[in-house]
């Protein structure tokens, strides 16, 4: 696929405040792979508008239906009283979806939140007693949401006055946590569900990557970072033709999908965080393009040159290179344009088919390269998953949405690598984390329920 960009400057975009000129002169043109946890100055220091994941699969008991789920709040330790941890009333949080490939959102779920805390100045507790539904007068402290789903239509409100499922105190405060998730999931109208609450930090890896590529010779391998850790979760289960172009999934069935949060800063909202495809911001941005990236909306990345040069010339290709003796891929890296900025549209390496690039939708307008999570809606549950995903045959899995299962960290080490391209993967190229520490449920919102044990008690 010959791929088309205009490379304009930076300079006129009209990105937030943080693309300062001062910014741009010190923009390197190198990128790399792999969630956005504190991936950027600016949102590191606001954790609780700070994407950590993005999830979009074929539900695996409803596959009439697909799941999308977006977390927030990195690294949540479960004995974070007394406050424990909450969404921000002053954003808006977002999961978009282009389906007709101008990477422009087509639908929008969007979710504000409201407090109504009983505690005022007579206790510092979270809840007086045990909490065994979400109405117990024994919890001192929950936040109710409106959702909205919007569309270049208008604006729809599903839920006015849900509930969010609390922080897990521990067993003596909530003995069923299990049955507090359980009503915090409501039905939407017209048929799905969603939720909103904490859950498990379901993102399993070895974030040693960042002392030298796992200590300069594989020996930091093995160690799940994430473990024991929570995130507050938002999710929504619908019909696929909710989400597909002109509401016919088998006619043109690839979505893309982001997150976003939006914050208010006195005036109006600003896009201040942002995720797509994981571990893009963290490794395939440089640092001086983080906070920029974080405002920039899908529709511009095409336009950003340092930003595609750094897929078509990727940072870490060159680093496995360097360290490990891993031969670096001849560039442009065409493969990594498709799987990161376009979509999969041939017989690329072991992907067999056609897969998941927008431009193949009939009806569907010009595709627009952009990065963005791309789900083929027609591709039914795998029988037998694979962590490896579209690697390994599996084309239910990553980089065909992203499944709580798939290896997000080995695939995409091994697509810098050149196994996209090759068919074969590098031996030993792997930080030895396959999956997470909880299974997941068998039924939406399928991430597991958040842990009360403290980390280092793990």
């Amino acid at each position: 696929m010959e791929l088309r960009i205009n490379r304009r400057a930076l300079v006129g975009l009209g990105l937030a405040a943080a693309v300062a000129a001062s910014s741009l002169a010190v923009l390197r043109t190198d990128s790399g792979t792999a969630s956005s946890h504190r991936e950027a100055p600016m949102i590191a220091g606001d954790p609780r508008n700070d994407n950590t994941d993005v999830y979009a699969f074929v539900s695996p008991d409803k596959a009439d239906t697909v799941t999308l789920l977006a977390n927030w709040i990195p690294f949540e330790e479960p004995n974070g009283g007394p406050n424990f941890y909450t969404f921000d009333t002053k954003s808006r949080y977002n999961i978009k979806i282009d389906n007709n490939g101008d990477a422009k959102p087509d639908v929008t779920y969007q979710w504000t939140f409201r407090d109504e805390d009983k505690r005022g100045n007579n206790t510092f507790l979270y809840n007086n007693g045990p909490v065994t539904s979400l109405d117990d007068a024994n919890l001192l402290y929950r936040q109710r949401y409106t959702l909205k789903r919007i569309t270049p239509g208008g604006s729809k409100t599903l839920i006015s006055d849900g509930i969010v499922a609390p922080s897990n105190v521990g067993k003596a405060s909530m003995p069923d946590y299990g049955t507090l998730r359980a009503q915090s999931i409501r039905n939407l109208p017209g048929g799905g569900k969603t939720f909103a609450g904490q859950s498990d930090e379901a993102f399993f890896l070895d974030l040693r990557v960042f002392d030298l590529l796992y200590g300069g010779n594989l020996s930091e391998v093995g160690q799940d970072t994430t473990r024991g850790y929570n995130v507050n979760t938002l999710g929504v289960q619908v019909p696929s033709s909710d989400v597909a172009l002109k509401g016919d999934p088998k006619r043109n069935p690839v979505i893309g999908i982001c997150s976003t949060t939006d914050k208010h800063n006195g005036s109006k909202y600003v896009q201040v965080s942002r995720l797509c495809n994981p571990l893009v911001n963290e490794v395939v941005s440089p640092a001086g393009l983080k906070d920029a990236f974080n405002a920039l909306p899908p529709e511009k990345d095409a336009d950003v040159a340092p930003l595609v040069k750094r897929v078509t010339d990727p940072e870490v290709a060159r680093l496995l290179e360097a360290i490990y003796g891993i031969k670096a891929p001849a560039t442009p890296r065409n493969d990594l344009v498709e799987i990161f900025l376009t979509g999969i549209a041939k017989q690329n390496g072991p992907i067999k088919a056609d897969l998941n690039s927008q431009v193949l939708n009939k009806d569907a307008g010009k595709l627009r390269p952009s990065e963005m999570l791309r789900l083929n809606l027609s591709i039914p549950p795998a029988k037998d998953p694979n962590r490896l995903g579209v690697l390994a045959g599996d084309l239910q899995g990553f980089p065909n949405g992203r499944r709580l299962l798939d290896d997000v960290v080995d695939i995409e080490l091994q697509a810098v690598a050149g196994a996209a391209l090759t068919g074969k993967l590098v031996p030993g190229l792997t930080d030895k984390v396959d999956k997470n520490d909880k299974p997941s449920l068998q039924s939406f919102p399928y991430i597991p329920l958040p842990s009360n044990v403290a980390v280092n008690q793990r």
